[in-house]
């Protein structure tokens, strides 16, 4: 294998980071407010209220001022599996370019048109009619977001796929295992029950803000009881669904577990870490399981729940994955890094035998061989077995600030709905909410930050390790187009906040604007 330049990985890595972290900040609100102006627009049809009808049209600038933004930063991480990742699109593009064709030729194409209906079609259509493609465009835009996280949740446990030692490609043979994988549908309903989280959150801060000014009172006491109830239940659901995504991550990724946890030596009984301090001098290879923390608190046996639905139930730690020995939940024993890296190192010189073989016999002997040692062919590009432990306090830490501030949330919606006539007394209370605006995307950003950092070093899962899925380019010209996209982005932020900013100040058109 020839040798690869690490700070190209470094860069490429960094590039897609900055791409999706920035496309992020405008995706959750997207589903957020589209749900909200439907629920309202909803409201009006019943009521024949013009009140809501106006609460929606103000919501819905704000999303298209957003969902605009959002598919400008979209675009450009899709073209990056070719332009960075080129290794990753030949090895499994079969596979991973199916949910994305599916989600740009249906679901994107859906939400295009009826939202042209839904912006220009007051007063041109009938209420019912105009009501459907409110409905529709935020149906189309979840459903556009199920076949991105169908493609993610593939990256996080590759299913439904046999690899073709003759194209040296992985392709489907079962697409139904792919669209419907366990992985993705408990992903996608934890996105976007917090992506609703969030555009709770933002609804509710804007609200509380025209009380504070004032301004706009019955505007903003209408949209807290409908975004304060609506982020309530949403936060519940967020909270339920990852429990969920945890059993699978337990299951499909014990060493993110292990990293989130910051659990370097598992065993029985294993207690779930609610806040903590790591100790900076302990890691996985040194020191005893009670110098890892500087200070914890501990739900006893919870861990072990989580993982196995057993409160005496084996949980490895990082160590113990690494050295392998334990026994797996199918009866079979854990093989240590070392014989993974071995066994993919043997398939890897297996496929080249193959390719290279003229012989009919070794053709076979050799594509015997790789099949025997294809489960760990990604393990043959690794150095050493460290290399398999992503970065374990970033991810420590993230996992503690989304589920603590999901915590928040929950509490947070519940107290507006219990004071809710109260609330324009109470202006720490609204200040509160005004400063928890920034805080949901946090939270948001942290719960991918465990999902992709908790996952390195791979691309795929077990499968394709980051080092062997990018494009053979040059440094200077991935860190360039890296300030060049830092630049584009931060401007784009810069004119979403200010264009929102103005929309906001302007307030929506309701009987007490003035």
């Amino acid at each position: 294998m020839d040798a690869i330049d690490t700070s190209l990985v470094d860069w490429s890595r960094a590039q897609f980071a900055l791409t999706a972290m920035y496309h992020w900040l405008f995706v959750p609100l997207t589903l957020g407010l589209g749900v909200m102006m439907a629920i309202m627009e909803t409201i009006y049809v019943r009521t024949g209220r013009e009140f809501w009808k106006n609460c929606a049209k103000f919501w819905m600038k704000l999303f298209g001022i957003n969902f605009a933004m959002g598919v400008a930063t979209g675009i450009i991480l899709e073209f990056e599996f070719g332009t960075n990742w080129s290794n990753y699109s030949w090895f499994v593009g079969d596979i991973f370019g199916a949910p994305l064709a599916i989600e740009g030729i249906l679901a994107f194409f859906m939400e295009s048109t009826f939202i042209a209906v839904m912006y220009f079609g007051w007063n041109k259509v009938s209420k019912r009619a105009h009501l459907a493609s409110t409905w529709l465009t935020i149906i189309g835009a979840t459903i556009s977001a199920w076949w991105i996280l169908v493609a993610n949740a593939w990256m996080q446990h590759p299913v439904g796929m046999e690899f073709n030692p003759d194209t040296v490609r992985n392709e489907m043979v079962d697409f139904a295992a792919v669209a419907f994988n366990s992985v993705a549908v408990v992903k996608f309903c934890h996105t976007v029950v917090s992506s609703w989280v969030l555009g709770a959150v933002f609804a509710v801060g804007v609200s509380c803000w025209y009380l504070l000014r004032g301004r706009h009172t019955e505007f903003a006491h209408a949209s807290i009881r409908v975004a304060a109830a609506f982020g309530l239940v949403a936060a519940l659901l967020t909270a339920y669904t990852g429990h969920k995504s945890g059993t699978d991550i337990a299951e499909h990724q014990p060493m993110k577990l292990a990293a989130a946890e910051g659990l370097y030596e598992g065993g029985n009984a294993q207690g779930l870490v609610m806040a903590g301090v790591l100790n900076p001098e302990a890691d996985w290879s040194s020191g005893s399981a009670e110098d890892k923390f500087l200070m914890h608190v501990e739900l006893p046996y919870a861990l072990s729940v989580l993982a196995t639905h057993d409160p005496d139930g084996y949980v490895p730690g990082i160590r113990n994955i690494l050295e392998g020995g334990y026994t797996l939940p199918d009866g079979s024993t854990a093989l240590s890094a070392e014989e993974k890296i071995r066994r993919g190192r043997v398939a890897i010189d297996a496929l080249a035998a193959y390719r290279q073989a003229k012989d009919p016999a070794a053709k076979e002997a050799a594509l015997k061989t790789l099949r025997e040692n294809f489960d760990c062919f990604g393990y043959g590009y690794l150095n050493e077995p460290a290399d398999l432990v992503p970065p374990v306090a970033l991810t420590f830490y993230s996992f503690r600030i989304m589920v603590m501030l999901g915590g928040y949330f929950i509490l947070l919606f519940a107290g507006l709905l219990l004071l809710r006539r109260r609330l324009e007394r109470m202006r720490l209370l609204l200040w509160g909410a005004v400063l928890t605006i920034p805080l949901a995307w946090v939270a948001s950003q942290a719960g991918w930050i465990v999902a992709e950092v908790g996952r390195q070093p791979w691309a795929i899962q077990g499968l394709l390790p980051n080092v062997a899925a990018i494009s053979r380019l040059e440094v200077g010209a991935v860190q360039t187009t890296f300030f060049i996209f830092l630049g584009l982005f931060t401007l784009l932020l810069v004119a979403e906040l200010r264009i929102m900013g103005k929309a906001i100040a302007t307030g929506p058109e309701t009987d007490n604007a003035a």
